[in-house]
């Protein structure tokens, strides 16, 4: 568990699950993340962070707000995928509900999740990457202290050449 002044990142409860479901549900949530997930697949996150957090010790946590104990989405890391054109490593990842947007949650969990990874986690590297249009996301990287790291830049090979999220842009931190 990992707390910050507004927040507890947490391994996973049963009632998490309803309303992960629903976030991962919502368009405007998951537009730059795919598309929406159905309960099956949000589930199966859910259940694979749980591995995560056995195997390494951290994962894409539960957060919560610690003024009400509210659940506002997932933040933290997860081994980078085989498929992507990425050295091998961990990446920062993050998903808010939408009431959870503008707050500063995702800048103040991602920069605890990789202290933690860090400090705790034995980790030298971690980077975090979204679509070129991502706009958003990419200022919250910088916020989170993350480092563009251009040379690592990728085509996301999961997507159509003309896909307007196919351009990958990476960020990275170094312990």
């Amino acid at each position: 568990m990992i707390e910050t002044e507004r927040l507890i990142l947490r391994p996973w409860k049963d009632a998490d699950r309803a309303p992960f479901v629903a976030m991962s549900a919502d368009p405007a949530v998951m537009a730059t993340l795919g598309g929406v997930l159905s309960a099956e697949a949000a589930q199966a996150y859910v259940d694979g962070a749980a591995k995560r957090l056995a195997v390494f010790g951290f994962c894409r946590w539960a957060v919560e707000r610690r003024e009400d104990g509210a659940f506002v989405g997932a933040v933290g890391l997860a081994p980078i995928h085989p498929s992507l054109p990425m050295p091998a490593g961990f990446e920062m990842g993050w998903r808010l509900t939408r009431e959870a947007w503008g707050h500063g949650y995702a800048t103040e969990a991602a920069r605890a999740a990789i202290e933690d990874g860090f400090q705790r986690g034995g980790l030298t590297e971690i980077f975090a990457f979204t679509s070129r249009p991502n706009l958003r996301s990419q200022a919250m990287m910088e916020r989170a202290g993350l480092t563009r790291a251009p040379t690592l830049d990728f085509d996301h090979p999961a997507l159509a050449q003309d896909h307007p999220m196919r351009a990958h842009l990476v960020w990275m931190a170094r312990r």
